[in-house]
Order: C-alpha cells, then structure tokens, then sequence
C-alpha cells in the first residue's frame, strides 16, 4: 500500500449528519460544532464559508498567508473541506450576520442561545429558509473524532477548497438524490458515499502540484528518507533503531538523523512512534482484536508497553480510546 492510500483509508463515518441546505440571500449559519471533519458540496448558487481567523485578519496581525486559512468562495460544482475543531461561517457574503447557530451534536439555534425547534427543517434531511432557494450546498459532516483517522486530520488545513475547473465528480448528483431519500437502511448508504466524496476529493487535492502535503508526505521523494519512510510505515512492527535504518539507507546514524529531522520536521525514532500509535489508534477503532495482538502487530512487545506509550501521547488509555469511538 503506498503511503497515500494509507492516508486515505481512514474515514469511515458512521450516523454521519448530512444535509441539503437552501437558502435565498441573505443568510449566514455560524458553524461552531467541533465535528472533526465537513465536506461542503456547491450545488447551485454561491457561497462563503470563512474560517474565524481568515487570511485577511492574519494579515493585519503579521501572519504570513497560509493554504487552507483564507475565506473561501464556491460556485457550483466547487467543494470545502473544513478540519475541526475550529469554527467558520458559511454565508451569502461575508459581511452577513449569522442567523443560526450549529452546535456539537448537530444542535441548531438562534444567535442569541433560543433553539430553532425545527424551524428551519424543510424536509427529509433538507434545512434552511426555502427549499426552492438560490443557493443549494450539500453537508456531510462527521460527527466523532473517531470517524476520521487521526494522520489524516493531522496531514490537512484549517480550510481547503476544490474547484469545478480541477474537481469532476460524478458522485453529486447521486448525493443529491440521496441525501433527501427516507428509506431503510439509507444512513448506511449515505455514510458509504460521504466517505468516498471525501476520498476521491483529498486525493485530487493532494495530487495538485501546489499542495501543501505534510512534511514526512513530501519527505517521500528524497532518495534517503523516503527508503526510510517506507521501511516505517511498511513494517512498523520491525524492531527498527536509527543504526538499522541508516544502515538500509546506506549512511551514518548521524546523517540520517540529521537529514531525517530537516524533512520530516522530527527524529526518525519520534516519527516511529507517532506512526505506531497512529496505526494502534486506528485498529483500536477499526477492529475488535485484543490490544496485545494490537500491540505486537505495531511494534510493542506487550498490552502494557503499548498502553503506557499511548496514554503518554493521547492522553486516555487505549481502552478508553476505544469506548470514546465505538
């Protein structure tokens, strides 16, 4: 498996919240939801969606700009990707204020705290102000942190966007005749198609050339670190040291070390260990095996080597880990 589609094999969402949205101008929805990840699909009219800390305020602040951190304008056939947990806005225009509030939980209400009680439903997973509006966006949002693989929510920006002119997809249309069916069984079918628009739509992002993929994704192409890279990530239960792998590499300990941290952003053996636990993190999730057969299958020798590494790093245990996504 190469290392992209490593990276990509991770959503699987699960009662995902998904929604048609209509709305005639103007209207603003503040979006303040913590949900890891949500796909937002430019049906018809023109939207915004503008994360708190846009380009525009960065500058002011002496920032330098960023991918993923500016407002972003859709026009049909365009898509947002927007990576939790930050909050963003999505209007008619930047300068409309919020007329709804999107809480944890998919909860909805007024600026001002009161619940919307239904008032904006219009529909079989249909919501806004008119359901023959100007301005028509698919949402499909995951609602756990569990749903989406930690290294590829690391791996992404606040805020990424595709373009109709680069983004072709011929799974809109079908979501859009999906997305408002009420028949047995129609979470699952929507929860499989929500994973692959967010599959087909990274790896279309990550195949621009101007694409700020993460350090070690870049790191891939040397000739040094990225045979050590896949060493790693092909056979993360191998008793890897620095020397073993810079002897695969043909250089010095030193040399790898160096070069390794330049490109990468971290020591080879830190990045080991983030790969393991990532790896664990997801089987946790993922599977029902036993955390020792977990455990050794990423490199640790036992339940409780694994276990203290984890809580170390993610802060709960992997048992907890699990509870917290099942």
């Amino acid at each position: 498996m190469d290392a992209l589609a490593g990276l990509l094999e991770g959503p699987r969402a699960r009662g995902a919240f998904m929604i048609r949205a209509c709305f005639e101008p103007p209207w603003s929805v503040r979006v303040e939801d913590r949900a890891p990840l949500t796909v937002m699909v430019m049906v018809r009219g023109e939207a915004w969606v503008i994360p708190d800390q846009d380009q525009g305020e960065r500058s002011e602040m002496g920032v330098p700009p960023a991918e993923g951190w500016g407002r972003i304008r859709l026009r049909p056939g365009d898509l947002a990707i927007a990576r939790g947990p930050n909050p963003y806005t999505c209007a008619d225009d930047p300068g409309t204020p919020p007329q709804a509030l999107i809480l944890p939980g998919a909860e909805c209400h007024y600026p001002d705290g009161r619940a919307l009680n239904g008032s904006m439903d219009l529909g079989v997973r249909t919501w806004g102000d008119r359901v023959d509006g100007s301005a028509v966006m698919l949402i499909g949002t995951y609602l756990w942190e569990g749903e989406i693989s930690g290294r590829l929510l690391n791996a992404l920006p606040p805020l990424l966007a595709l373009t109709a002119d680069v983004w072709n997809c011929p799974l809109t249309p079908y979501l859009m005749e999906e997305i408002v069916r009420d028949e047995p069984g129609q979470e699952v079918v929507l929860d499989r198609l929500l994973d692959l628009l967010v599959i087909a739509a990274l790896r279309a992002w990550f195949s621009r050339p101007q694409a700020e993929a993460p350090a070690w994704y870049r790191a891939l192409a040397d000739p040094v670190i990225g045979r050590v890279l896949r060493l790693v990530q092909d056979d993360p239960a191998h008793p890897w040291t620095v020397a073993s792998l810079a002897a695969k590499a043909g250089v010095s300990r030193a040399a790898l070390g160096r070069r390794f941290t330049a490109l990468v952003g971290e020591p080879p053996m830190t990045y080991l260990t983030g790969w393991r636990l990532a790896l664990a993190a997801d089987a946790l999730r993922d599977t029902g095996d036993t955390l020792d057969s977990i455990a050794r299958r990423v490199g640790y020798g036992s339940a409780f080597a694994l276990s203290s590494a984890f809580k170390r790093v993610y802060g709960v245990s992997p048992q907890e880990h699990r509870g917290r996504v099942a």
